[in-house]
């Protein structure tokens, strides 16, 4: 399913965002994170990163400029440490990961900068799979999650307790994904699309095709990531 952009949504050329090098609170522990809140954001979108990536990489870093272009803050913060990075089976370790980014998700509701704005998840590769989860976990203060090339058949039962407005984005040429994608899609009961970009692989690394998968990305939040939220109650 796709959508044509609409001329309410063009990014403002005039900003002067505000970014913080910060420290995410996950119960004891302080995991490194970059917070960035352009004027009168209409809503954050927190990174869920995939295996091997994390807040310094460009990729993310292109595509939290092209939100906030669009209006939204953005959380990238990594969900492993250094030394658990570099032990693969800790990638796949969904109940570590959901953990970790429910705290979070109530770390941004207290603050006094961020507390207003509603949530959305971005995530990716096996921690599309954490962001599933933890949606399920939150409930409807999660405005929006989309899963970029994600393993959305990770999250088990918990597909079926989604209640945010999901879209999964991806590869045509990415088959083993998409068969994947396809049968979760009908797992989640939620508001649910997905999208599925011509030409690309898993990575999305065609021409042309990251910037397919963040107009899509843009549009889903547009439509669900702007209605007046309260503060998070965690």
């Amino acid at each position: 399913m796709f959508y044509n952009l609409y001329a309410g949504d063009a990014p403002s050329p005039h900003r002067a965002d505000v970014a913080r090098g910060t420290e995410v609170r996950v119960g004891a522990l302080g995991l490194p994170g970059l917070l960035v809140i352009p004027p009168g954001a209409r809503g954050l979108i927190l990174f869920a990163h995939g295996s091997g990536s994390s807040r310094h990489s460009p990729r993310n870093n292109a595509v939290a400029a092209f939100f906030h272009d669009a209006g939204w803050a953005t959380l990238l913060f990594d969900l492993l440490t250094e030394e658990e990075d570099d032990e693969r089976r800790n990638t796949f370790d969904i109940p570590l990961l959901v953990w970790r980014l429910v705290e979070a998700t109530s770390w941004i509701g207290k603050r006094t900068d961020t507390g207003g704005l509603p949530v959305g998840y971005f995530g990716g590769s096996t921690s599309a799979a954490a962001a599933l989860v933890a949606a399920a976990t939150v409930g409807p203060d999660i405005a929006a999650v989309v899963s970029r090339g994600g393993r959305p058949d990770l999250a088990g039962d918990a597909l079926g307790r989604v209640q945010s407005p999901t879209l999964l984005i991806v590869g045509e040429n990415d088959p083993d994904v998409l068969v994947l994608n396809r049968k979760a899609l009908r797992q989640l009961k939620c508001e649910k699309s997905l999208a599925v970009v011509p030409g690309a692989r898993h990575l999305f690394e065609e021409p042309g095709a990251m910037e397919e998968v963040m107009q899509l990305a843009r549009i889903w939040y547009s439509m669900h990531l702007q209605r007046p939220h309260g503060q998070l109650n965690l």
